[in-house]
């Protein structure tokens, strides 16, 4: 059997995540006939039906979505290798990934960001935000900053501490509705939280907290929408100490009853300790990243550099 050209999977992949072919076509920069000859020859070569087509359009069939993972496998694999690709190993210039939780890459990353790029100017940053980890094995990404400990074998990871959470509610809203004095008040505020209680979520909680999805007048799985919210005067929500410090209408509310810390790990794969533009931006996220947490909590920074271990 002929082996499809990658394009063909790439618009596979397009027409999956757009739903059509007309969106497909644009968020590759295709005419729509180019994208509709690419989805039948691949179509051909593999001898299946991907799609069953109707006036509405396109509907992938059940192959079609069995075959997405193993697309984006190759997609994936394709992003990393154009990545290595781009300088030599033992030059401070290239692309490093980076993959991150929303409220991380959002609020936190930016700034060290920055400051690592007065340093190497010759690094560009690609900054994968999602709160689903992405597989360093398979090369999604060069490096990620993540809220538990890895499991996966042939990582490099870097615990560097703890980052401290706390409730906060816009000043606005405690001229208005009064300031909480214990934790059980909080069950009479307008409080702001998840819409789907994960496990860890779960593990996290203190289990007499009265917060739960039931108490909670705007639920939402987005974190930076709920910070949003706290900004906003809405209620009274779970902030890093970290962010909240950075405005100063933010009120810290029961600081001495109520804390929570996530334990924060900077991961790369152990292929990329000997490139040097990948682990120049690593170093410099455990350095940076423990200083933030250690700030959170009101410790002095212990760096995490050296403490590298294999997971």
């Amino acid at each position: 059997m002929t082996e499809p050209d990658w394009q063909l999977y790439r618009s596979f992949l397009a027409v999956m995540r757009e739903g059509s072919l007309s969106g497909a076509a644009r968020s590759l920069g295709m005419t729509q006939p180019s994208l509709g000859r690419h989805i039948r020859e691949l179509e051909d070569i593999l001898g299946v039906s991907l799609f069953a087509r109707s006036q509405q359009g396109l509907a992938p069939t059940d192959l079609a979505h069995e075959l997405v993972p193993h697309a984006q496998a190759m997609a994936s694999a394709s992003a990393a290798l154009r990545r290595a690709a781009t300088t030599r190993k033992d030059a401070i210039a290239g692309v490093v990934r980076v993959t991150a939780s929303e409220m991380m890459g959002a609020e936190v990353l930016p700034p060290i960001l920055a400051a690592f790029r007065q340093q190497h100017p010759g690094i560009v940053i690609e900054l994968s935000l999602s709160n689903e980890p992405e597989d360093l094995l398979r090369r999604d990404a060069d490096i990620a900053v993540r809220m538990m400990r890895p499991t996966q074998g042939a990582l490099v990871a870097r615990h560097i501490g703890k980052i401290a959470l706390g409730f906060f509610a816009h000043k606005r809203y405690i001229e208005a509705n009064g300031r909480p004095e214990t934790v059980a008040d909080l069950a009479g505020h307008s409080l702001i939280g998840f819409d789907t209680e994960t496990p860890y979520i779960r593990s996290m909680r203190p289990a007499d907290l009265p917060y739960t999805r039931e108490h909670f007048a705007l639920r939402t799985d987005n974190d930076l929408a709920s910070v949003a919210a706290i900004r906003a005067g809405y209620g009274i929500g779970i902030c890093q100490i970290g962010i909240a410090r950075r405005d100063s209408n933010l009120i810290h509310l029961l600081p001495g009853r109520f804390t929570l810390q996530m334990d924060t790990w900077v991961v790369m794969h152990e292929d990329l300790r000997r490139s040097v533009r990948t682990r120049a931006l690593y170093d410099h996220f455990c350095v940076a990243l423990s200083e933030y947490a250690a700030q959170s909590i009101g410790r002095p920074a212990k760096h995490a550099k050296n403490q590298g271990s294999r997971r």
